[in-house]
């Protein structure tokens, strides 16, 4: 089926080891032309992030054209729960607790659009200068907030991922439909910039519309705050070629 023509997409991808780790284990793709982009934060020590988050990537970059949203989805959920068989199956060999990863992926096709995630690792969209997180975390912050708990509180406790891919023997994604609209900015991202830089700056980033300034710009404040992490950026703009401005509707 492949993209609407009268659709165009276009993205910038950045990542940076950060001003404190020694190795990047973040790892992103960014293919407008078939619609696809994916953050992936990697977890186990060593050269395992690497392996972990490497491997999500190249999953979805191996996925055939899709008939349909529905089956662009079906396939990368496919494709992701092969890598977490894999990522099991590893870290038995190499006798560590967990080789792991999150994801967050933006999937496009014809004229809709699906957010598909495991783990931390977030999409945000910014519409009119408004920005919105699409994803919800998969930790326990997040549950402590939708038990009740207030912001300061749930702030003060350890946070940990409770989904990511490799963690469990079944991986259980979350998937949710957009409604796109022209001049839309999507902005894919791992904990190392969603953690020390506030909505706000992420906003006033993206509103421009400059794919590639917004990720630099993103990339050089999550390094002004501290830099902890490491930082991973994708960037995605639409833009409705035929001029009416329609609204689209997707629908799983």
């Amino acid at each position: 089926m492949g993209l609407d023509p009268q659709l165009r997409w276009t993205s910038a991808a950045r990542t940076d080891v950060g001003l404190v780790r020694s190795r990047n284990e973040d790892a992103c793709l960014a293919q407008p032309q078939r619609g696809l982009w994916a953050v992936a934060d990697g977890m186990g020590g060593h050269a395992f992030g690497d392996l972990a988050s490497g491997a999500v990537v190249d999953a979805l970059a191996g996925l055939p054209a899709p008939a349909s949203l529905a089956d662009f989805v079906a396939l990368a959920r496919k494709r992701l729960s092969q890598v977490n068989e894999a990522l099991r199956l590893e870290a038995r060999a190499r006798q560590v607790p967990v080789i792991g990863s999150t994801v967050a992926a933006l999937l496009a096709c014809g004229i809709e659009a699906a957010c598909l995630w495991a783990g931390d690792s977030r999409i945000y969209l910014c519409r009119q200068g408004r920005l919105q997180q699409l994803t919800r975390d998969h930790s326990t912050q997040e549950a402590l907030k939708e038990q009740g708990a207030d912001l300061a509180a749930a702030a003060a406790s350890p946070n940990m991922i409770t989904r990511a891919i490799g963690a469990a023997d079944a991986i259980v994604f979350d998937c949710a439909p957009l409604t796109v609209r022209d001049g839309d900015i999507f902005l894919l991202c791992s904990d190392g910039l969603s953690t020390p830089v506030e909505d706000g700056a992420i906003a006033a980033s993206l509103a421009p519309g400059d794919c590639a300034r917004a990720a630099d710009e993103l990339i050089a404040l999550a390094l002004a705050n501290g830099g902890r992490d490491n930082i991973t950026v994708v960037v995605v703009r639409v833009d409705d070629l035929s001029g009416d401005k329609t609204v689209i509707n997707p629908a799983l």
